[in-house]
């Protein structure tokens, strides 16, 4: 027997894309359900971005979810550049008057789980055999079977938010999608260290053996990154080898004691820029990773995701309170400009901070001119500032 439900959006996924999207329409007045694949000890403790724009905190605090955020997170006003065995120091603040704050996202998606409970809400965990049906209809449905029960959800829209595996993209039919991709040659090897930080803001290090990154999560974890080929094993990266690498990569001439500790995650990510297009397809609305990727150099995928659904709930709110599709119509054109912009942000960080097997000492060069154009140039500094801070919401 199948269990027939209806509400007016059905949100596919419980990560910080369908969360906040599920918030925004919450105080629209609309009425939504949540199914996520996963545990909530899952999507609570997986460890993911940590850098939030300003745009998004803001919106955070507008939407009252900030409350431990602004109790705890790091405010960083500036980021570093190591390079040459020098650091440069590009202050956030003063050329944008904005800052960014490091805050992990399994500590958003606590606080966003939390309050959405809170609030009596549905959000369903462990659903499996999650189908969509006549997305290009004006009644689309879900199927999916949750504690040994199946259900029919009946709504007016269904939000994709199940990020790049899950089964919203693969719901649009063969040859609606466009799609760009880019794979790097290289991957980042993560970790998470029991150890308070060595400095109070991030280091992008571009070193002859590899780009590095040191960061952090919060007074007394470290997150740091390390280059690596793309088909690197873990196993070949003894926790000693790691702390090694790292030291080589960080130091500069302005003194850099790297604080160690106990290695408690690790892992290898991919580096990738992914597209595709529309992010509609009539009542699917596609948003954050279930519809691009972008590599972690310029730490803008739980933000992307969040400009994403900003965008999403001002064209239901349109649609089930006016009966006006124009929202629908230009969500996709709308969302992609900003994700083309921040693509070319990223991919532009990756190239100018990674070593590329086979680069000859021309191509080095001109990563270092680059370098040293971007910390020195007054307007190149306050084009990466505005980018890293975060563009504008909406249709900007």
């Amino acid at each position: 027997m199948v269990r027939v439900e209806r509400s007016e959006v059905a949100i596919i996924g419980a990560g910080p894309a369908g969360l906040v999207l599920a918030h925004l329409l919450a105080r629209a007045g609309i009425d939504c359900v949540v199914l996520e694949e996963r545990s909530r000890n899952y999507v609570q403790s997986r460890v993911r971005a940590g850098v939030l724009e300003h745009p998004t905190v803001e919106l955070l605090r507008q939407l009252g979810l900030a409350e431990r955020l602004d109790r705890e997170a790091m405010t960083h006003r500036g980021i570093e550049f190591a390079f040459a065995g020098q650091r440069r120091r590009i202050d956030l603040e003063a050329l944008t008057g904005k800052c960014i704050s490091v805050y992990g996202q399994q500590e958003v998606v606590k606080d966003l789980i939390g309050s959405w409970l809170d609030l009596g809400a549905v959000l369903r965990f462990e659903v499996s055999d999650v189908a969509l049906h006549d997305v290009h209809r004006e009644h689309p449905s879900v199927t999916y079977r949750h504690e040994g029960e199946s259900h029919r959800l009946e709504v007016a829209i269904v939000a994709g938010c199940d990020g790049f595996h899950g089964v919203s993209r693969p719901s649009v039919p063969a040859g609606a999608l466009e799609v760009a991709d880019r794979v790097y040659p290289f991957a980042w090897l993560g970790i998470l260290a029991e150890a308070a930080p060595t400095n109070e803001e991030l280091i992008y290090s571009s070193h002859e053996r590899g780009f590095a990154l040191y960061s952090m999560r919060s007074p007394s974890v470290t997150r740091l990154y390390l280059q690596v080929p793309a088909d690197e094993s873990l196993a070949n990266w003894s926790e000693a080898r790691i702390w090694d690498e790292l030291a080589i990569r960080l130091p500069t001439d302005a003194g850099f004691d790297l604080r160690q500790g106990p290695i408690i995650e690790r892992g290898i990510t991919t580096m990738r820029g992914f597209v595709a297009s529309p992010m509609r397809h009539g009542r699917l609305l596609l948003a954050g990773d279930a519809a691009h990727i972008v590599p972690p150099t310029g730490a803008k995928g739980l933000n992307l995701a969040v400009a994403d659904v900003v965008v999403l709930a001002a064209a239901v709110a349109r649609l089930l309170h006016e009966h006006d599709e124009t929202g629908l119509v230009e969500y996709s054109a709308v969302c992609l400009r900003r994700v083309w912009r921040v693509q070319r942000f990223s991919a532009w960080m990756t190239t100018m901070l990674h070593r590329l097997d086979g680069e000859d000492r021309f191509a080095r060069q001109l990563q270092l001119a680059e370098l040293d154009q971007v910390t020195t140039s007054v307007a190149a500094s306050t084009a990466l500032a505005e980018n890293y801070v975060g563009l504008p919401f909406g249709p900007h």
